[in-house]
């Protein structure tokens, strides 16, 4: 279980591997890690494998980098960090699972006054879980949906979240990973299916 809050944007140090990737991710958080340990990566929850040398390596299973943007990571790329939310800790921003629900492309960015508004496309069977002034996760960071239409969606990032993360540098084309508040999900998966008229 995760916040959203991103603690540390680590640096990818070997990517490596077929069918499913192992990835060796450089960060200060390394010296809180054990093997076994759960750490979310871009918003992907990953388990520590190795920890050695101010980096643990983890394994990306082919289900996780066919539903998720770890598989385009190279060496040098830098990534979103946090560590699990402890009992006691604040839920600074929201109920985070690190279960990604897909990929999202980054349309357009622009500045309004001191933040930065992004505009994020990606498919219907996605979408229809976001809705205005709403959660969602976006690479990893907690977000609130500045709006929302057919085709996609907007946030706007604050100076902090310009500064500590990742989508400070993000620029149109790019790909993140996005996960849908799980409440959505969860609702609908309980509400009666409409049959449909034949």
């Amino acid at each position: 279980m995760f916040t959203g809050l991103v603690e540390d944007r680590g640096r990818v140090s070997a990517a490596e591997g077929a069918g499913g990737l192992r990835l060796t991710v450089a960060t200060r958080l390394a010296a809180e890690l054990e093997p076994g340990d759960s750490v979310a990566v871009n918003g992907v929850c990953l388990t520590a494998a190795t920890v050695a040398g101010g980096a643990f390596t983890a394994d990306v299973m082919a289900e996780t980098a066919r539903r998720s943007s770890l598989a385009a990571l190279v060496d040098g790329d830098e990534v979103n960090l946090e560590l699990p939310l402890r009992a006691g800790d604040r839920l600074g921003g929201h109920i985070v699972q690190g279960h990604v629900d897909g990929v999202g492309e980054v349309e357009w960015t622009e500045a309004e006054g001191a933040a930065r508004v992004v505009r994020l496309i990606t498919y219907p069977e996605l979408l229809r879980y976001v809705v205005e002034k709403g959660s969602i996760a976006v690479d990893g960071v907690s977000l609130t949906v500045a709006s929302v239409d057919d085709e996609g969606f907007t946030v706007s990032l604050i100076p902090e979240t310009l500064a500590r993360t990742t989508l400070g540098a993000a620029e149109a084309g790019r790909a993140v990973n996005l996960e849908v508040d799980m409440l959505a999900k969860h609702v609908e998966k309980l509400l009666p299916r409409k049959e449909v008229a034949r």
